[in-house]
């Protein structure tokens, strides 16, 4: 099983046309993503070739649902329309948005997240990777080729922390890889895919990646030392940030000890979590929780 993305989910992509929309496209489909149609208003009624597969463009995301039995959306499109098009995606019946676009304003976010929850629809983002079911859907913009399926969930604000985690355990392997972005506001924490991981049968160990700033790595310690049975590794970024500063899309000024990534990682250990000082430690941690053993200090 995997979580939120199957291999019969079908994707509807908003902004398809634009530079990233077809770049990110093309590698979609050649991962097995079924795509199913591309979102323009201006471009309604074209088709789209990528290679040997061509895509339909609606004019909008109710007319691809109704068209092709859409349940999945991956929005590209600008910063200032983003509120938008989650809105219209969760108006026309999405079940899972999938919102990349980074810059968007704080109150959008708010906005439209609230919306999407309060009408039954998941968001991931946004300023997200996205999320990867390996050999079976990839929606967004994780690499599709750095890792296989296997036994592994991985939970991740950071979107290259994702990909290095992938690739340093690739022969383990993962059932799915969720980058849910690191904003201040985003719409899947690292609760939510810890509960659906626990739940999920073929999932047999858990990676919790965090970043500085905020406090929900303290709240997922917590939803751990309670809730969760199945092993958990970790690891957060940003031990050497100063205090006082914000860092990144990290989201949150660190102040005194409250969002440090020392102070974040004593409550994940607290809770049980082996956490790894560095990636490949965080690797080492996970491969001996499985009962692997390491080559070179690579995952074997």
């Amino acid at each position: 099983m995997t979580i939120y993305l199957t291999k019969e989910s079908k994707v509807l992509v908003q902004g398809m046309t634009g530079a990233e929309g077809m770049k990110h496209t093309r590698r979609m489909l050649a991962a097995g993503t079924n795509v199913t149609g591309g979102v323009n208003p201006r471009k309604a009624g074209r088709t789209v070739h990528f290679d040997e597969r061509a895509v339909p463009v609606f004019g909008s995301v109710r007319e691809g649902v109704e068209r092709t039995g859409a349940d999945v959306t991956v929005v590209f499109v600008p910063p200032a329309f983003a509120k938008g098009a989650v809105v219209e995606a969760v108006d026309a019946g999405i079940a899972l948005a999938v919102v990349i676009t980074e810059g968007v304003p704080v109150h959008d976010s708010v906005a439209f997240t609230a919306y999407a929850k309060a009408r039954g629809t998941r968001v991931i983002g946004p300023n997200c990777p996205g999320l990867i079911s390996p050999g079976q859907s990839n929606a967004g913009i994780i690499p599709p080729d750095i890792t296989r399926p296997g036994r592994i969930g991985l939970v991740s604000k950071s979107g290259t922390l994702t990909y290095q985690l992938m690739y340093e355990l690739r022969d383990i392997g993962f059932s799915s890889c969720v980058g849910i972005g690191g904003d201040p506001v985003v719409g899947t924490s690292h609760i939510d895919c810890l509960a659906a991981f626990q739940d999920d049968p073929d999932t047999e160990l858990i990676v919790l990646i965090g970043e500085i700033g905020g406090d929900a790595e303290e709240r997922a310690a917590a939803y751990i030392r309670d809730h969760v049975t199945k092993p958990v590794v970790g690891y957060v970024a940003g031990f050497t940030a100063p205090e006082g500063r914000t860092m990144g899309h990290a989201g949150a000024i660190v102040s005194g000890s409250s969002g440090t990534a020392r102070a974040k990682k004593e409550a994940l250990e607290a809770a049980g979590v082996r956490v790894g000082s560095t990636p490949t430690e965080t690797a080492r941690h996970v491969v001996a929780a499985l009962g692997g053993v390491a080559r070179d200090g690579a995952p074997v």
